[in-house]
């Protein structure tokens, strides 16, 4: 095992910095600026049963230290992801992927994530519980403990691989969802999904986003997010994956030291596309600053 090893859910990643879903599409485009193989692993473009557009534009807006999307949850549904998008994935990526999966309801939920288990690549189901920027589902799976353990529980029944749910953070007691989930079987979690935000144009006095709302990410988020992990490590017993305005090595350490297996970086790779490659290569140095020898030795300050 190398220094910068870390183990999710029984798997091995040569490190722990992963693309978020929704900022690193479905791998391939990437693979123009680096070698994507350089990456733990990436969480793919968020799949849904059916095709969707996604929301009207427009849907993202600028904000201090961050953006806003409303994005909500544009992709070709999961059969085309399977036919045409995991087989373009395979000829640039040769290690395991993390298929991101939101649905509208639990059947929803259950179906796509049978169809992606089946598939060799997937090394883990992420299911997105979290999504602010969609109405009739999303996150109201994510804000209530009960309808959290469906999902899990329902998912689970159908699924072999290992199931890691991602939460919001628009509730008033994380942990009482991680727990839920936990309880329900899930194998890890991954934290946060963005905050519920919005802006008005003083030109037109209107809001921004068509959507009106959407969701907050970059580096003003940061501790919030390191909050809710450090919170979520400790009332769980399974892997959690942090994210959250992760733009550098000392952030990915940072939520380490929280209590994170692995952690994500999400609206960094929108401004920088080989921001995930540059926290890699700078994280020997960052972990010899600090007196680091390997990442196995965070395992949450207390």
């Amino acid at each position: 095992m190398g220094r910068l090893t870390t183990t999710l859910c029984g798997i091995e990643l040569d490190n722990p910095v992963i693309p978020a879903s929704g900022t690193f599409g479905f791998g391939y485009e990437f693979a123009q600026w680096y070698d994507i193989n350089k990456l733990g692993t990436f969480s793919f473009k968020g799949t849904t049963r059916e095709p969707r557009f996604g929301n009207p534009t427009p849907r993202i807006a600028e904000c201090p230290a961050g953006m806003i999307n409303a994005v909500g949850l544009q992709n070709p549904g999961v059969e085309k992801v399977i036919a045409e998008e995991l087989p373009k994935l395979r000829q640039v990526f040769h290690k395991k992927v993390m298929a991101n999966v939101s649905g509208f309801s639990v059947a929803d939920y259950a179906w796509t994530c049978e169809k992606l288990d089946k598939e060799e690549q997937v090394g883990w189901l992420e299911v997105n519980i979290s999504c602010p920027n969609v109405h009739g589902g999303g996150m109201s799976f994510g804000t209530d403990p009960r309808a959290a353990a469906e999902v899990t529980a329902a998912v689970k029944k159908v699924t072999e691989k290992p199931v890691i749910m991602k939460l919001s953070p628009n509730v008033m007691d994380i942990t009482a969802i991680a727990k839920a989930c936990e309880d329900a079987g899930a194998d890890g979690i991954s934290l946060i999904n963005t905050l519920q935000g919005m802006r008005i144009s003083l030109r037109t006095r209107k809001p921004v986003l068509r959507n009106i709302m959407g969701g907050v990410s970059g580096p003003a988020v940061f501790p919030v997010a390191l909050r809710m992990v450090w919170q979520v490590c400790r009332a769980v017993k399974i892997p959690v994956i942090g994210m959250g305005g992760v733009t550098t090595a000392e952030d990915v350490l940072e939520m380490m030291m929280a209590g994170a297996t692995a952690v994500e970086v999400g609206a960094a790779n929108l401004t920088d596309p080989c921001a995930c490659e540059r926290i890699i290569e700078e994280l020997p140095a960052a972990m010899d600053k600090y007196g680091i020898k390997n990442l196995t030795e965070l395992k949450g300050a207390e």
